[in-house]
């Protein structure tokens, strides 16, 4: 699944350059052109890395970073602001920014900051993701999934958002964060494409598809996968 990277810039011609720039590179990108709603894609979306300004309308950059870490310590934040003195540098390293880059600024190098903190995101954690629910063992590493010891299958969007749903057990996503967190922001399906998604991982990994255990609709909003009991018939 590519990695989702979070983009809050208020320069419209900047967060378009970087916008393409790192779709290119193979990334999800999402963008915000202000704090308060950098904050919001980050609570719903939840990214790999942030690139964050400082200088945004409504809620500064480093009330964003405040907030983000008062809630999330491990999520990688890259500064990115006109601001270059080193005091600027130094509070936004003191806040909890991972890496700091100032405008102007290369291409190539925020490429390869990027890659870094993103391998020692990968670095920090186990390669070996395994998750296991009833019958079905889900190795996100090697993109495979089995059924009571026999491969199962799947398309390229059906195994990344079952790797988007057994990652956050118990939690209720709507349809447009699916969409959003699998498909991209860019994309233009409608939202009816979730529910046939979670048909097919229904038909394939529950015993009883229609009576289902683990991918349980949550009425008027969306889909929670759970490891507990089947949901009320």
């Amino acid at each position: 699944m590519a990695e989702t990277l979070l983009v809050v810039e208020d320069d419209a011609s900047i967060l378009r350059g970087l916008q393409l720039n790192l779709q290119v590179e193979g990334y999800r990108v999402l963008s915000a052109h202000d704090g308060l709603e950098g904050l919001r894609l980050w609570r719903d979306c939840h990214p790999d890395l942030i690139v964050l300004d400082l200088m945004l309308p409504r809620c500064d950059g480093h009330e964003v970073l405040r907030r983000i870490r008062a809630e999330d310590p491990d999520t990688r934040i890259l500064i990115l602001s006109a601001r270059g003195q080193e005091a600027d540098k130094v509070l936004g390293l003191s806040l909890g920014a991972d890496d700091y880059l100032s405008k102007p600024f290369s291409l190539p190098e925020l490429l390869a900051r990027i890659r870094a903190a993103l391998r020692r995101v990968r670095l920090a954690t186990p390669l070996g993701r395994i998750h296991r629910f009833g019958r079905v063992l889900v190795d996100v590493a090697a993109r495979q999934v089995n059924v009571e010891g026999a491969a199962v299958e799947m398309t390229a969007r059906e195994f990344d958002l079952l790797v988007c749903f057994v990652s956050q057990p118990n939690r209720v996503m709507s349809r447009e964060e699916l969409m959003a967190s699998v498909w991209g922001p860019a994309h233009h399906g409608t939202l009816r494409t979730i529910d046939n998604f979670v048909a097919r991982l229904r038909l394939k990994l529950e015993e009883d598809p229609d009576h289902p255990r683990f991918l349980e609709t949550v009425r008027g909003i969306g889909y929670r996968f759970t490891l507990g009991e089947p949901a009320a018939r």
